[in-house]
């Protein structure tokens, strides 16, 4: 079977250039066009391929801020900050200069880059994800590894299936009514108000799910019940937006048959070069590739 490895692409973009631009350091190219968060995304997808050593390479993108959640909740992800001007020219120019290097990338209109993730991880059982968010812990399951950004790009907080039920005494499935009951506020949605990550954990330890804690909601304490019952709507729609889509309209089979990864060294250093990017030579030949 193919091994895969699937990169969620605006996380890379984001945490790059945010690691280089509180310095104002935003490398502009011969095109006066900022490159800092392009290039460390692309130093960070090759030192990836380095250490994963996948058949298989697919870099996913959101589509614009509007999703099916918005039509479910109006106030989904309505307090995101619009990004800095510098970045803004990077989202494309991205995707163009990957594009270049051969990468299969993939976005759906009305879908999230972490949906297309699930997706994918639901029919393909030798994957490896890479991203910095945390909702995608739900989509663990066998042969499916979630590799989130820790520091620089080589460190990881790597989990399997196995690995993420030790840690938190609960399944990746059982995680999505965590994220119910405690909210997002990154997302727009607070789930029970009073109830915090550490609750929330212990509630769905105790109950295994939020139908099973709502048909015992007397064995709560006072102030849960209360809770619970103040922001029952609010908890219903959390459940409904924390659970990732995993059932997004693309082609899994053609995705995969566009997307082996072949490392083309020349081609590579004449792409970096036409867009003046300044990975060095350098970097690109100490990686085994």
């Amino acid at each position: 079977m193919n091994k895969l490895l699937v990169i969620d692409g605006m996380a890379l973009l984001f945490r790059h250039f945010f690691a280089t631009s509180f310095r104002n350091q935003f490398m502009y190219n011969n095109k006066k066009i900022p490159t800092n968060g392009i290039q460390g995304t692309i130093r960070h997808i090759y030192k990836i391929i380095e250490m994963d050593e996948p058949t298989n390479v697919i870099v996913t993108w959101d589509m614009g801020s509007k999703t099916v959640r918005n039509e479910w909740f109006n106030n989904y992800k309505i307090d995101r900050p619009a990004p800095p001007e510098e970045l803004v020219p990077q989202f494309d120019y991205v995707k163009e200069i990957l594009a270049e290097l051969g990468f299969f990338q993939i976005g759906v209109v009305g879908y999230e880059a972490d949906d297309i993730i699930g997706t994918l991880a639901k029919h393909h059982n030798n994957i490896t994800i890479i991203s910095g968010d945390r909702d995608l812990l739900q989509v663990l399951a066998p042969g499916v590894n979630l590799w989130l950004t820790k520091k620089g790009y080589t460190e990881y907080n790597k989990y399997t299936e196995a690995s993420f039920i030790e840690e938190y005494g609960v399944t990746p499935e059982q995680f999505i009514d965590v994220k119910a009951l405690m909210g997002d506020s990154g997302d727009g949605y607070f789930g029970v108000k009073g109830i915090g990550e550490k609750t929330a954990f212990n509630l769905i330890k105790k109950y295994g799910s939020i139908e099973n804690l709502l048909e015992n909601i007397d064995t709560c304490t006072p102030s849960q019940k209360r809770n619970i019952e103040n922001d029952m709507e609010h908890l219903l729609m959390s459940q409904k937006l924390a659970r990732i889509i995993t059932d997004v309209p693309f082609d899994i089979e053609e995705a995969l048959k566009l997307s082996p990864f072949v490392y083309n060294e020349a081609l590579t250093m004449d792409v970096l070069n036409a867009h003046d990017l300044s990975i060095s030579r350098k970097y690109i030949e100490r990686l085994e590739l």
